[in-house]
């Protein structure tokens, strides 16, 4: 590929393309800066001709001279007064950094001309800039020197023949150099761009695969990697310098005890919704119990709701006055501290594993537990050693996701933390109490160390072991590894656990109707047309939005799983990495590291749309990603090699053999991003605004203010509305078959 004549064209295009960049620039830059000129001297010379006449005292004549920056923003203007004993000019009124520049640089060859000029009625410009201090000015908000271009406009006596005084006007050089700056970047970027572009084409076998991975490599460069820059960069920077104070701050024995409370809390989390993900994953996928789809739905239920509504619930059924605890068994308990949090982010999290999981037992190859029994092997050894081995990359990454999640979650200990300390809710609490950005974002990313050491551990595990269990047409027959006896058991805790989610849910749609719990239980119907008034702009922007970022982030997330499985290229580990990150973090810092990073040229997305879906994608593609190469290890990389053969290329290949094998993959990856998007918090609390709001914003909004009946209202809404939507994608969705198992006892 890299042949002599192929270099040379290469270098030959680079040379020809950057040569006209720097040409278009110039030619942009030169164009720019005569239009800034003459706009500037037409509106001095407007403003030279306001001169009040009448004016009959010094603060009158202040006031005008003050006034130039109304027509050019920064501009400041000095009055120089005509001596005609003296014939000279001089500096009596106007902006004190102008006077002390005129008094220093009077006498100098080019002030001279210029007042001269003025003298003979003629406008001049100076051909070079000054620097000028303008933090002499008491009430101004510049604290250091700018480089001005100056103006000197006379001012015609009464005569008309002569000049009674001159305008000394300053204009900083930020329109030029801003647009400059900005023409540069951008320049800079396309010629990057090309480059890239055409080393790719003319230097790779498969370019299709190479754009794709450009691509990716180009949205988590943008989209993770620059606003957590901003981030960290903004934690080493204490008033305008570089300090470690911020960091030596964060690592003190305080917050390293909130780290290690966020550590433990991850843990136990992450373990009890494993355990519980794959009791309810084997159930459905794996045995012949009859209410799968009822079960799925129940499953799916703490996923649909806004992650601070089961808190409530806790609180309002087993809380200091709780209504059971309190109310009808009068118990001295508290559910605030490790436990409650532990519990109520169980719940709220085991979704990601039975999803997680689901897909993997549904992708499993039945033939090899059929060959263990024919063995004489029992159902638990063939469980033991056939099914749960290959469920593992499933279980891990379960695990890992949770585990992660449980880190970045600040709602739920925000509510039930009570004494116990963990990270996020200090890094929360330091950006919005103490407005410590710095400080916020150094905490946040030492969130990054636990999670990024059992990513790379959980990788090098499946790395090391091969769970290829499709080579072809999967076997569609699944025997019963369970008996009667476990099948009921295991039925039987599931239906409990579920039994303990409804209670939460009935004690949220219960609030919908209560005037005001906790004080007033009568009955009222008023909640909902009050909510339903107050949140309509809430739920429709927050549909369009969800709407818009599912089909983006189920697709992206299959590129990247494909891509990180199956081909081989530079930095795969790297990009694995960036994607990720976003699910490491808490949501506090991505809202303000966006912030920070799309608040100014060239990229301005603060207040738009844009942000808020860029935001959902990059927040919930670790987890599509997670299923993708979950599911890809499970299908024999010689089924597209084949296609391949056969002419196929990158993309038919994605569309027609790898999409639909990982069809349930993707279908989990949609309705998670979906489901998360809808009941987002953390990062969207800072990223919307007048134009855009977010419904769970709203909700929290009120269980703040007390107003649970309200947010009660809002929250049954959100879940009739995801539920619906999310069966509505299984329903368009054709389901092939490929994967559905037929149960028959053995």
């Amino acid at each position: 590929m890299f042949t002599k004549r192929r270099i040379i064209q290469f270098l030959a295009l680079v040379i020809i393309f950057t040569g006209s960049i720097f040409w278009i620039y110039s030619q942009l830059s030169s164009s720019f800066e005569e239009y800034v000129e003459e706009r500037n001297f037409n509106e001095i010379e407007l403003f030279a001709q306001t001169y009040p006449e009448d004016a009959t005292s010094d603060e009158e004549l202040s006031a005008w001279l003050d006034s130039v920056s109304e027509m050019i923003p920064g501009a400041r203007s000095a009055y120089l007064n005509y001596d005609y004993e003296t014939f000279l000019f001089s500096a009596t009124l106007g902006s004190e950094p102008l006077i002390t520049l005129y008094n220093q640089y009077k006498d100098t060859p080019d002030f001279i001309n210029a007042t001269d000029s003025c003298y003979y009625l003629v406008p001049m410009r100076m051909e070079s800039m000054y620097s000028v201090d303008y933090s002499l000015d008491a009430d101004d908000t510049v604290s250091e020197a700018e480089n001005s271009i100056l103006y000197f406009i006379p001012i015609v006596d009464e005569t008309g023949y002569g000049a009674s005084g001159a305008i000394m006007i300053a204009v900083p050089d930020i329109a030029s150099t801003g647009f400059q700056s900005l023409l540069k970047t951008l320049l800079i970027m396309l010629s990057a761009a090309f480059i890239v572009i055409s080393f790719i084409i003319m230097f790779t076998r498969d370019p299709i695969t190479g754009f794709l991975v450009l691509g990716l490599f180009v949205i988590v460069a943008l989209f993770v990697a620059y606003p957590l820059f901003e981030a960290v960069r903004l934690s080493f920077v204490v008033n305008g310098r570089l300090s470690l104070a911020t960091w030596k701050t964060c690592l003190s024995p305080t917050y390293l005890q909130a780290l290690w409370g966020s550590l433990k809390l991850g843990v136990l989390t992450a373990t009890f919704s494993t355990v519980v993900g794959f009791l309810f994953a084997f159930l459905i996928e794996r045995t012949s119990f009859r209410q799968k789809k009822l079960m799925t739905t129940l499953a799916t239920m703490p996923m649909i709701s806004p992650p601070f509504s089961l808190s409530l619930s806790i609180i309002l059924l087993f809380g200091n006055n709780g209504l059971i605890t309190r109310q009808l068994l009068n118990l001295d308990v508290s559910i605030y501290g490790l436990g409650g949090l532990t519990l109520v982010e169980t719940i709220g999290m085991f979704p990601i594993a039975f999803m997680t999981i689901s897909g993997v037992l549904k992708q499993i190859d039945s033939t090899v537990e059929e060959v263990a029994l024919d063995l004489s092997a029992t159902r638990f050894q063939t469980f033991r050693t056939i099914t749960l081995p290959l469920a593992m990359p499933g279980i891990l990454s379960a695990w890992l996701l949770v585990f992660t999640n449980s880190l970045a979650d600040f709602a739920n200990p925000l509510l039930l933390s009570g004494d116990y300390r963990v990270l996020s809710t200090e890094a929360y609490m330091i950006v919005t109490g103490r407005n410590n950005l710095g400080a916020g974002s150094a905490l946040s990313f030492l969130l990054l160390m636990p999670t990024l050491t059992a990513f790379l551990a959980q990788r090098f595990w499946v790395s090391k072991k091969s769970f290829v269990t499709v080579t072809g047409k999967p076997n569609t027959n699944l025997t019963e590894l369970t008996n009667k006896t476990v099948r009921r058991i295991l039925t039987a805790v599931a239906w409990i656990i579920m039994g303990f989610i409804l209670c939460l849910y009935l004690t949220i749609f219960a609030g919908c109707f209560v005037r005001n719990w906790g004080i007033d239980y009568s009955f009222t119907l008023d909640n909902w047309g009050e909510a339903l008034s107050r949140g309509w702009t809430s739920i429709r922007d927050t549909m369009l939005l969800a709407g818009i970022a599912t089909p983006i982030a189920g697709i992206l997330a299959m590129v990247a799983a494909m891509l990180i499985v199956r081909k081989k290229f530079p930095g795969k580990r790297l990009l694995e990495m960036l994607i990720m990150t976003p699910y490491a973090i808490p949501g506090t810092l991505i809202g303000i590291s966006y912030i920070l990073a799309f608040n100014k040229p060239p990229i301005l997305l603060v207040g738009t749309a844009a942000i808020i879906i860029i935001n959902y994608v990059i927040r919930e593609l670790p987890v599509g990603v997670e299923n993708g190469i979950t599911a890809l290890h499970q299908i024999d990389p010689a089924i597209e090699e084949a296609a391949s053969d056969l002419g196929a290329d990158v993309t038919t290949v994605f569309r027609t053999v790898v999409l639909p094998l990982v069809r349930p993959a993707f279908i989990s990856s949609m309705s998670y991003t979906f489901v998360r998007s809808m009941t987002a918090v953390s990062a969207i609390i800072f990223l919307i605004s007048a134009r855009w709001n977010h419904l769970t914003v709203l909700i929290f909004n009120f269980s703040e203010n007390l107003r649970f009946s309200l947010a009660s209202v809002l929250s049954t809404v959100l879940i009739v509305i995801v539920l619906g939507v999310f069966f509505l994608m299984n329903a368009l969705v054709k389901d092939d078959k490929l994967t559905q198992k037929t149960i028959s006892p053995r």
